[in-house]
């Protein structure tokens, strides 16, 4: 199966004729509708996407097929998905966050942090969520933070701040003498 990867979601109606807000997870969120067509998540549905505007960091879409406002409505929530090769390759210090899940999360001395859970942008910056023994930390994804992405070799290196405390593999509660 072809690799896919979500590029949207539908927040809500616009108007009365069938029009849908959009959350572009895309750099610049008008470049939502230049990929082709968009799948829903299962695949079942595709969609031709015709700009109509821009309101308050959302994209305003006319998506083929859909027609009056409760058409709209039933779309709410579903992610809008295309493949992989339609997007543009990132450039240098440019990363998809679908390519970093799963990676390894090491400190700079090699010790192991765990695995890459979630990468999420709430809105006040870029989140990157690791996985390990004592359980998730959620830490900012910053050059500071993260000093060094190897996507060929799949993993990061952190180095969380002072005030985050993490346990690594093998590593007990309160073996650091607290």
């Amino acid at each position: 199966m072809t690799e896919r990867v979500c590029v949207g979601v539908v927040v809500g109606a616009h108007g009365i004729k069938g029009a849908v807000r959009v959350k572009s997870f895309t750099e610049d969120p008008a470049d939502l509708v230049g990929f082709g067509p968009v799948e829903d998540e299962a695949g079942r549905h595709r969609y031709q996407l015709t700009m109509l505007g821009e309101s308050k960091g959302l994209i305003l879409v006319r998506m083929a097929g859909v027609a009056d406002r409760n058409a709209a409505e039933a779309l709410k929530g579903v992610k809008l998905w295309v493949p992989k090769a339609a997007l543009p390759q990132p450039e240098e210090e440019e990363y998809f966050y679908s390519d970093l899940i799963g990676m390894r999360a090491e400190r700079a001395d090699g010790a192991e942090m765990g695995r890459v859970k979630g990468v999420f942008d709430f809105g006040g910056g870029v989140i990157i969520e690791i996985e390990g023994p004592g359980g998730a930390v959620m830490l900012p994804f910053t050059r500071a933070v993260v000093p060094l992405v190897d996507v060929a070799g799949k993993r990061l290196v952190i180095e969380p701040p002072d005030e985050v405390e993490v346990r690594l593999e093998g590593e007990e509660e309160g073996e650091d003498g607290e």
